[in-house]
């Protein structure tokens, strides 16, 4: 992943953070972080979801499967590389 991809990633991942609670749906997440980032695709979120996983996995276990089951459902289907 090229240092550009990765910044974008990063930045889409803290918009993630800052949006997500536990009750919400994944579409909905997903078009509010669109909304946001108007130029990432489904799989740059999905990207971006797994990254907030795995960097909040270990202080905030609720969170992170809320987190993993958007990323799950945005990436079923896309195939990454």
């Amino acid at each position: 992943m090229g240092e550009t991809k990765l910044r974008e990633t990063e930045t889409i991942s803290e918009t993630i953070k800052e949006l997500a609670v536990l009750s919400m749906k994944p579409k909905a997440l997903i078009e509010a972080v669109k909304a946001r980032h108007p130029s990432a695709s489904k799989k740059d979120i999905a990207r971006a979801a797994f990254l907030t996983i795995i960097l909040s996995a270990e202080y905030a276990s609720k969170e992170t499967q809320a987190l993993h089951d958007l990323a799950s459902e945005t990436s079923d289907g896309e195939s990454f590389g």
